[in-house]
């Protein structure tokens, strides 16, 4: 692990990484999140029950929105050209619903807080248009589970 943080200046000042003289390159980021909620909760919203709509729907349209977005929400992000944002949401159990999120860009940054800031979008989606029914849902295990492409290779996350 790198002890230099990239969005530093040598005078510890934030700072958007200058990538003009990198090399344009396939790259992939995975991420997930869950939303652990009362079982009743998440059945209602797999078999369709819920009085606001199509709950997941709504949910991966947000997350493919925000990785859209990214570049305005995270000071530092530069704005991409995603080639491709895909949202799954799957019931994890009887209490809770997870999320994951793939990105994929042809570019010269990686697209890691892209598919993290569309599973955190999704999951307080899901989140919002539930807690009238839910107000104990909770948003949990928000994390990159890979990453591909890029001068520091492939990641995979080991565990959770």
């Amino acid at each position: 692990m790198t002890n230099k943080l990239s969005h530093l200046d040598d005078q510890g000042r934030a700072n958007m990484v200058d990538v003009t003289d990198k090399a344009i390159t396939h790259r992939l980021a995975r991420a997930g999140a869950r939303v652990r909620m009362a079982a009743e909760t998440l059945a209602m919203i797999v078999d369709g029950r819920h009085a606001k709509g199509d709950v997941l729907a709504v949910a991966r349209i947000a997350g493919i929105q925000a990785a859209k977005k990214t570049a305005e929400l995270i000071p530092l992000c530069h704005p991409l050209m995603l080639s491709s944002v895909k949202l799954e949401l799957v019931p994890g159990g009887t209490d809770c619903l997870d999320i994951t999120a793939t990105v994929k860009v042809q570019g010269v940054t990686g697209v890691e807080m892209e598919a993290l800031t569309a599973c955190s979008i999704a999951a307080l989606t899901v989140y919002d248009m539930c807690k009238a029914v839910d107000k104990d849902m909770v948003v949990e295990q928000v994390c990159l589970l890979e990453k591909d492409g890029g001068k520091s290779g492939p990641y995979v996350r080991a565990s959770l």
